[in-house]
């Protein structure tokens, strides 16, 4: 059977996404939330001509050396002076504060002599020094954010100086996990002679969660026919956005995975990739639900989900694809098969900038060179292998 290429797999994916459906969320919940409408200023920041420094306000025009003004009052942060200054008058300003009518500088106090009710400057005045003007930082009708941002927290503090209490953001998918395999067990369990540690929904719940509304984990289902077809049915019962298998997904005579889906409902787009390591990917949908059955190595589960599955999250939420690094090679790559390799990398940090250092561990089972792992390179098919120094395309594995 031919082997359906990366590229055609992703596509195929992405086109049975669903459009983005926006949500309202307040603005103490939008942390890592992906905006849908432009975030629009309402009003100007600051809404008044500001003080930057705590001083003086006055005309520059009357700072002259040896000449003291007279201070006639003070304008802090939420009491504005309410007053105008005129010729040879100054006012006790504080940072933040609004500058007084009349007033076009503002000296500093480490600038100032203070006596009594008269002050006198060490320093000349400057035409609108150390004044925040009316707007300087946005301006009412700005367009401060762009649907598709991820929120940062620096994004949570414009959204909140912007006076917005609540954000339109993209509503997340209920995403539901199911390992198989009659050899597993969960962490913490000890260990029968011909039993393994199941990994798989862990890292899985972990790597999908900022993409997520809720993940549900559905356990363990032994390779039990009809015990996979009662336990997947309650996993589809709970109405997730996308069911995510692991296990059971080539054609053994234990691969039991694809044939329950099917007979359960779901069609089948396609189910293995020309890549390494995953091939035995499938994908398909069952009503609105897209299924997505990973295979059963720690490595290739996580990788295919890499590959796959985030970028069907992200377009889910609005967001962008997710970035492709150009990076040089701290080491040589060997020479590539017939299908894609995704090979595991550390991202090292030269002085002449990053570079990638491929780690040569190709076992799909080897969790261990996975983690520690910051990059996927991107070979192609039959690459001939690549010279340190060359530059190479790769996925972040930690980047949301």
């Amino acid at each position: 059977m031919t082997l359906l290429p990366v590229d055609e797999a992703l596509k195929a994916i992405l086109a049975r996404v669903p459009a983005v459906t926006p949500e309202t969320t307040p603005l103490t919940d939008a942390l890592g939330r992906v905006l849908t409408s432009a975030l629009i200023a309402t009003h100007d920041q600051p809404p008044f001509n500001a003080s930057a420094m705590d001083g003086y306000a006055m005309r520059a025009a009357d700072v002259v050396e040896g000449h003291a003004l007279r201070v006639i009052g003070m304008s802090q942060a939420g009491t504005a002076f309410d007053g105008t200054v005129s010729a040879g008058e100054a006012v006790r300003i504080f940072t933040g504060a609004p500058l007084p009518s009349g007033a076009d500088t503002v000296i500093m106090q480490e600038e100032a002599q203070r006596d009594s009710d008269f002050v006198r400057f060490t320093a000349p005045a400057r035409l609108g020094h150390s004044i925040r003007p009316k707007g300087n930082d946005f301006a009412t009708g700005q367009a401060l954010l762009e649907p598709g941002t991820l929120l940062t927290p620096m994004h949570i503090a414009v959204a909140a100086a912007a006076n917005h209490a609540e954000l339109t953001v993209a509503r997340r998918p209920r995403i539901g996990l199911v390992a198989t395999g009659n050899e597993l067990v969960v962490p913490g369990t000890p260990l029968g002679p011909d039993q393994i540690v199941g990994s798989n929904s862990f890292a899985l719940a972990a790597l999908l969660k900022p993409y997520a509304e809720t993940i549900t984990d559905h356990g363990i289902i032994g390779d039990d026919i009809d015990l996979l077809r009662t336990r997947l049915a309650e996993a589809f019962a709970s109405e997730p956005d996308v069911l995510i298998t692991t296990g059971g997904a080539s054609v053994g005579e234990h691969d039991l995975v694809q044939d329950v889906l099917k007979d359960l409902g779901v069609s089948l787009d396609f189910w293995r990739i020309n890549m390494r390591p995953g091939k035995p990917l499938m994908f398909g949908m069952r009503g609105k639900t897209l299924v997505f059955g990973l295979p059963g190595n720690p490595v290739s589960a996580l990788v295919t989900a890499i590959v796959f599955i985030k970028p069907a999250l992200r377009a889910w939420l609005g967001y962008a694809e997710p970035p492709h690094w150009h990076l040089p090679l701290a080491a040589p790559t060997p020479p590539n098969t017939a299908r894609r390799h995704f090979m595991r990398a550390q991202l090292v940090h030269s002085t002449s900038g990053p570079t990638l250092l491929p780690i040569a561990q190709t076992d799909s089972g080897h969790t261990s060179s996975l983690s520690k792992a910051d990059m996927l390179i991107t070979q192609p098919e039959h690459d001939s292998g690549q010279g340190a120094g060359a530059i190479v395309e790769a996925l972040s594995i930690d980047a949301f």
